[in-house]
């Protein structure tokens, strides 16, 4: 496993912009909850210790992983987002119902990443069994909800940077 005894969530706090002046929407799915919300906290949390207020992250719950597409897509139409963050955790179980899932959320955000114009992330956690989720949701591996926040500041400093060129 390329991910052995490595913590995927390091990262060099100086190299990330400041949130002061963004606006987050995270959708988050609530099957697996106890997964799905503990994303939710380090995704939260990250944006907080880069400068996101409280009342400029929008938080909204979705029922499964499959909603999350639809949710995020609600939050690009009826709120002024400069990215939304889409969590939730799809375990391997006995039938090919995980492949259909993972497939449809991953076109879904990406559809939604080339629609619209702001960055949909990308944190989604597909495992083999429920101790790699928690491996990778504030376990040995880190918190898959830190690194969607940072991609989520990064891609948003990205857009505001770039429409300063329009200027």
């Amino acid at each position: 496993m390329a991910t052995k005894n490595s913590n995927l969530s390091a990262y060099n706090p100086d190299q990330i912009p400041s949130a002061k002046k963004m606006i987050f929407g995270i959708v988050v799915s609530d099957w697996n909850s106890d997964i799905t919300h503990a994303l939710l906290d380090g995704a939260y949390k990250t944006l907080i210790e880069h400068g996101a207020k409280e009342d400029n992250i929008l938080v909204k719950h979705v029922p499964g992983s499959f909603e999350l597409t639809l949710g995020a897509q609600f939050m690009a139409e009826y709120a002024d987002l400069d990215a939304i963050i889409c969590l939730g955790c799809v375990i391997q179980g006995e039938t090919r119902h995980f492949d259909f899932i993972c497939q449809s959320v991953t076109h879904g955000i990406t559809e939604l990443n080339m629609n619209y114009n702001i960055p949909f992330v990308f944190g989604l956690l597909t495992t083999n069994n429920m101790e790699q989720a928690i491996a990778r949701s504030g376990g040995k591996h880190g918190n898959k909800g830190v690194e969607a926040a940072i991609t989520a500041i990064k891609m948003a400093a990205l857009q505001k940077e770039m429409e300063e060129l329009e200027d």
